[in-house]
């Protein structure tokens, strides 16, 4: 069974930075595609940003673009997601995703991830 653990989450003022980590128990680079996953109170999962398996490939929510960054590392097996420049609306709890038979960076759908963390909260203070 592959796990996948969040880490980094916490509670920010606004403009304020966090790192979220995600460690995977088995190889990255077997994952054709990985992602970061926001759900905010009362909605639904929502795609915040994608990454090829090898991390040429990457796509972000709009709304996150320059503010966000994803990267990840095959060689120990872990991917993160640099947040800076926090807003309110960015308050969620965060899941780390990864698909062993999706090969698509910009797979915003959660059906197309079989790999899930458990999440972990963000709360970004006005």
């Amino acid at each position: 069974q592959v796990q996948l653990v969040e880490s980094g989450g916490g509670l920010v003022q606004a403009g304020g930075s966090l790192r979220l980590s995600c460690v995977v128990s088995e190889r990255t680079s077997n994952m054709l595609t990985m992602g970061w996953f926001r759900q905010a109170p009362g909605k639904a999962h929502e795609f915040v940003a994608g990454i090829s398996r090898y991390g040429t490939g990457i796509y972000y929510l709009e709304t996150v673009r320059g503010r966000f960054s994803i990267t990840k590392d095959n060689a120990k097996n872990a991917m993160w997601l640099q947040m800076n420049s926090l807003k309110p609306d960015d308050t969620a709890v965060y899941y780390c995703a990864a698909s062993s038979f999706i090969s698509n960076a910009n797979a915003r759908d959660p059906a197309q991830y079989n790999y899930w963390g458990q999440g972990t909260q963000v709360t970004v203070g006005s």
